[in-house]
């Protein structure tokens, strides 16, 4: 390891979370990472081949704890909270696509990691695209799921007709405000990302109450309420760079993609399959937003067989 790594218990680590799988602190410890560009949160354990992956918005880490045990049986996990996410740091700037892709390369950097497998989910999945077009070199493959990246999909419609698309994106634009939404969700944190849950899920109660209210109790903290809408603000830097990026050779790492049939259904693939050659892909059925904690099973399946395609 060349970068500063130090242990770390408490609240949002492993010892400081509820709902995990039995015997997982046997098998997962927390660290900080200190990458010379900001220092990380992350869980690890494993043994094998590097997994780096990361978590959308509004969550951390705690999202893959389904998966992880499994996965640990074969990959070395790199389980990241990005820059304003959890326990790592919360700079003003810097969450845009290309900066949260030089992060995760100075992270595995830091961690002696050249080469690694790669898995994200929403805006996770969004700094995957960054890194295979930063990098692609260090990237084995892709897994990724359940969004679709700003400047290479066409915009949906501000108003659209059907209102499922309306619901499913209004957090869009009300997360890339600038102070006002800060001040309209604070203290109504269990209002606006409790709604966030129950509507992008297949159904209300698809995440455990404790999951919710741990996600939304690290949302309370004033500044981790400020950094989780930085990711929306750098829609500015990002859209650009994204449309630059849509225009360049397909991305020849292979990816796979993984998406819930009652949220973005087939829009995953369709994307991938515009701007990669090798793509395979899932359609989770009875599967909202959050796949990885609504049906961990079906997607640790998927991943699993294609980790280990040869």
């Amino acid at each position: 390891m060349t970068g500063k790594t130090m242990p770390v218990t408490g609240k949002g680590t492993v010892t400081g979370v509820p709902d995990l799988p039995p015997g997982f602190t046997d098998l997962f410890t927390s660290v900080r990472v200190d990458s010379g560009r900001l220092c990380h949160h992350v869980v690890q354990g494993g043994d094998g081949p590097p997994l780096l992956m990361l978590a959308g918005w509004p969550q951390c880490w705690f999202a893959w704890r389904h998966l992880m045990p499994a996965l640990a049986g074969h990959r070395r996990l790199v389980v990241a909270d990005p820059r304003g996410v959890n326990l790592s740091d919360r700079p003003m700037d810097g969450y845009d696509s290309r900066s949260q892709a030089l992060d995760m390369f100075a992270l595995m950097d830091a961690l002696g990691y050249g080469e690694f497998d790669f898995l994200g989910h929403d805006i996770g999945m969004w700094t995957g695209f960054a890194m295979a077009r930063t990098a692609p070199q260090r990237l084995r493959r892709l897994i990724v799921g359940e969004a679709t990246i700003p400047g290479v999909s066409a915009s949906p419609p501000l108003l659209p007709a059907d209102r499922f698309p309306s619901d499913l994106l209004s957090h869009f634009n009300f997360n890339r405000l600038r102070g006002v939404n800060e001040l309209l969700v604070s203290g109504r944190e269990h209002i606006y990302f409790g709604h966030q849950f129950a509507t992008k899920a297949g159904r209300p109660d698809a995440l455990s109450a404790p999951a919710k209210e741990f996600y939304i109790d690290l949302l309370r903290d004033p500044d981790a309420l400020r950094a989780s809408f930085e990711f929306y603000r750098a829609l500015d830097i990002s859209i650009p760079q994204n449309q630059a990026w849509r225009t360049g050779p397909k991305i020849t790492n292979p990816v796979a993609t993984f998406a819930g049939r009652l949220c973005v259904g087939d829009g995953v693939e369709r994307e991938w399959r515009s701007i990669a050659d090798d793509v395979t892909s899932l359609v989770i059925e009875d599967c909202g937003h959050y796949p990885a904690e609504e049906k961990p099973e079906a997607l640790l399946a998927f991943v699993d067989a294609f980790l280990r395609r040869p």
